[in-house]
């Protein structure tokens, strides 16, 4: 890859290095913990990772995050910048988290407008806050001022159109929003379909804030056709590299791009059981880490691997699943 399509920013520091392609870990919710970010900064060095999404309480005056949630909050995760994702809803409260957020140790925060699922509190969070664009023009200003570190915005390109974002750049920038992530969807779209990136290439043109490009990243050929053809700021990769750790190096040109099956499979034995250890240390007993690890194959799609991944995800205890791996 190269670093033409780099980026600056207008006012403030970005929390990646200067004249580099950053690439990200997505937040995952009910994937992207502790455990496997862990892993993924061990075996591939993301250039950011992101929590799964902190629910801010917008019924509690004062307790606004859990406090397993707070005891995540740094600026690092083994060197690695930590962004702090919040999902929400309301200017006070979404204010209130933050400042709860940075005062327990997080620098990064970002905000959660792009999630599909409905309604995950008692008000439209997640992308239903672009059903009522009109209350964004009260909680960007309000978040962005509440951030000492860097803000920043993941959404989808609108709720039901897929040009409502058009007419949310001269706020995000006028607020002074650090960079965007996009994944070009709809909301009402979920997973369907295919991600729009025709639209991150004129979201690109139309802002002078970063874009980092989201959606449909699986690949090599997939990753560089994006940055190609959109100049965005960075990549930002979720099931692609939940199925594939190594999509991270292989971008980079540090690992091969299409490796033959024998190599595939032993690169799936190896994260697969290193994942296990993790997370045998973080959950409680077989049954729960056999069910985080079934929802990893879930996102796995190689042909020649589809027997397995078929038994793998039949299989009935975490020692049958463990006999499974190859290597």
């Amino acid at each position: 890859m190269n670093q033409e399509n780099s980026h600056k920013l207008h006012n403030g520091s970005l929390p990646w290095q200067p004249g580099t392609l950053p690439l990200m870990l997505a937040p995952m919710q009910g994937l992207t913990n502790q455990a496997l970010r862990g892993y993924f900064i061990d075996r591939v060095k993301p250039d950011l990772v992101f929590t799964e999404f902190m629910r801010v309480n917008a019924a509690a005056a004062v307790k606004r995050l859990a406090p397993a949630d707070l005891r995540q909050m740094a600026e690092f995760e083994a060197g690695v910048p930590l962004v702090v994702q919040l999902v929400g809803h309301g200017r006070e409260a979404l204010v209130s988290a933050s400042l709860a957020a940075q005062a327990a140790g997080a620098v990064h925060l970002n905000l959660n407008m792009g999630c599909p699922y409905g309604r995950m509190t008692s008000g439209l969070t997640g992308g239903g806050m672009l059903k009522r664009p009109e209350e964004l023009v009260e909680v960007i200003p309000a978040l962005r001022d509440s951030v000492k570190g860097t803000f920043s915005v993941k959404l989808r390109a609108g709720y039901e159109e897929p040009e409502q974002i058009f007419n949310l750049l001269e706020l995000f920038e006028s607020a002074g929003v650090d960079f965007l992530i996009l994944h070009p969807r709809t909301v009402v779209q979920e997973y369907e379909g295919s991600a729009d990136h025709g639209i991150t290439a004129r979201v690109v043109a139309a802002t002078r804030l970063p874009v980092i490009a989201n959606g449909d990243i699986r690949t090599v050929a997939e990753g560089e056709a994006v940055l190609r053809h959109t100049a965005a700021a960075g990549l930002m990769l979720g099931r692609g590299a939940i199925a594939d750790p190594l999509l991270f190096l292989r971008l980079r040109g540090e690992a091969d791009g299409q490796p033959p099956l024998d190599v595939r499979l032993a690169e799936l034995g190896s994260y697969l059981r290193a994942i296990m250890a993790r997370y045998t240390k973080l959950f409680c007993g077989d049954m729960q880490v056999l069910g985080k690890l079934k929802a990893i194959v879930k996102h796995m799609d190689d042909d020649d691997m589809a027997r397995l991944l078929r038994k793998l995800a039949r299989a009935g205890s975490l020692a049958e699943f463990a006999a499974l791996l190859p290597g």
